[in-house]
């Protein structure tokens, strides 16, 4: 950290140097000592500024020295954004005096920080008693991260309950997106801070933990950003229209840290738990209901599962369905969902149409007509991802390993629909609506962030 903000002031350190030349020896070991002293102080000053200033945020600019910060200055990067709020911190405070109030929140952050460090993790600030975190490098260390957060808190816990206090809850959201970091205020006043939609989303999905009574929600955004989903515990929860979105977007429970028997509760159930989520979202309510009804036996304690019996139930008493998200299989192409390169959204126009084929034909059993349409889509889904490489490639795009993950991602998942269709042994229905979440929304949201993303790069080129 020393090093990285001011240097001493070389003609103060001449000045006092100087004074030697002509003064008694006796003088020397005096000017040393505040040479050392002067030294020491800086130090300090450095050590503070890291404080307020994270060294992060200057490499992310490409500041060596503090004193080059000035307002307006900008990058641009992807990041995994993390939201993390206290439950009730409202009721808890109210309970304290002021000064307890601190000294609670201080106990707490500091549990926290360092396991968000561990994970390559930046706090971008604090807001009261909530974090904002960046993971700069993979969403996988954000998640980590998160769920390090989980096992922290649970070991305060164990704490508190010794000393007599309740335990504390947490929620917290998980996001990947773009982000533009830079500087904002005025001539008094200039902070760091975070802009992108990719911060609104993660911050929204720390909200919906307190709805769903579950500590830890991610986008389907991360989910497609990790570099292997199946080391973690994760089970879809909900297709919602969050605020300021005009695309529903999957939200996804990780349940990793949920109480021992809670969790192997869930992982017992999951595939019946998605299967009656599908039916629900989809609009097969009675099927939806009875599956259900066989997880809650099992695992009674699993609130979204209780959460969708009572949005079933409420369908059988009064007609009104709860979903803010869309249960169409085949979606038309919307002129909403264009990149704005019309060759690219040509390509994917018609991808979409051979993907909700596929997830109409599962629903309907007709699955044996299926093969030349997959040959097909991958077909065209390689060439097109080629063709889109070697023009970011040859453009100098900076975000070509990340956008060529992205079709990576895409193929894979193409690829494990195609051999569980072909097993034959999985529920029609759910596998309808497993290719609707990993083809149909994938292609949507590649096209809406993604691609468009490249357009804006290639205009701005021109």
């Amino acid at each position: 950290m020393q090093g990285e903000y001011d240097r001493p002031n070389q003609p103060a350190f001449k000045a006092i140097l100087s004074q030697h030349d002509s003064g008694p020896d006796d003088e020397i070991p005096r000017l040393r000592a505040e040479v050392a002293r002067l030294r020491e102080q800086l130090a300090t000053t450095e050590r503070i500024y890291a404080h307020f200033v994270p060294q992060q945020l200057l490499q992310f600019l490409a500041i060596k020295n503090i004193r080059d910060i000035r307002l307006g200055l900008q990058t641009e990067k992807r990041m995994t954004v993390l939201f993390s709020d206290i439950r009730d911190f409202t009721s808890l405070s109210e309970l304290m005096t002021p000064q307890e109030n601190f000294n609670f929140l201080n106990s707490f952050l500091s549990q926290m920080e360092p396991v968000i460090a561990l994970h390559r993790g930046v706090i971008d600030k604090y807001i009261g008693d909530a974090i904002m975190a960046l993971f700069p490098t993979t969403p996988d260390d954000a998640v980590l991260g998160a769920l390090g957060m989980l096992e922290r808190l649970d070991a305060y816990n164990h704490g508190r309950a010794r000393a007599g206090y309740l335990p504390m809850r947490i929620g917290i959201g998980v996001n990947t997106g773009f982000v533009m970091m830079g500087t904002v205020g005025g001539s008094g006043r200039m902070d760091g801070t975070v802009i992108s939609d990719a911060v609104n989303v993660s911050s929204r999905l720390e909200q919906l933990t307190k709805l769903y009574s579950v500590p830890l929600l991610i986008s389907e955004h991360t989910l497609h950003c990790l570099e292997n989903a199946d080391r973690y515990q994760i089970r879809f929860l909900d297709r919602l229209r969050l605020k300021g979105k005009h695309e529903p977007q999957s939200v996804y429970e990780v349940y990793d840290c949920d109480p021992l028997p809670l969790r192997q509760a869930k992982a017992r159930t999951q595939r019946r738990y998605e299967e009656a989520l599908a039916c629900y979202h989809l609009r097969d309510i009675p099927q939806a209901r009875s599956r259900l009804l066989e997880c809650l036996a099992e695992a009674p304690g699993d609130i979204p599962a209780r959460i969708y019996l009572d949005r079933c139930d409420e369908y059988m008493r009064t007609g009104h369905y709860e979903n803010a998200g869309d249960s169409v299989l085949d979606p038309p192409w919307l002129d909403e969902f264009n990149s704005g390169l019309g060759e690219i959204d040509t390509h994917h126009r018609s991808m979409l149409g051979q993907i909700g084929n596929i997830a109409t034909s599962i629903r309907d059993g007709r699955c044996q007509r299926l093969e030349g349409i997959f040959d097909a889509l991958r077909q065209q889904a390689g060439e097109r991802f080629e063709v889109e490489e070697t023009l970011m490639q040859e453009s100098g795009y900076p975000f070509l390993p990340e956008h060529v993950q992205q079709h990576r991602r895409f193929m894979d998942n193409l690829d494990a629909l195609r051999v569980r269709v072909d097993a034959g042994d999985e529920d029609l229905l759910y596998l309808a609506f497993q290719t609707k979440l990993t083809l149909s929304d994938w292609l949507i949201n590649h096209s809406l962030k993604f691609d468009r993303h490249l357009v804006q790069f290639l205009r701005q080129k021109e």
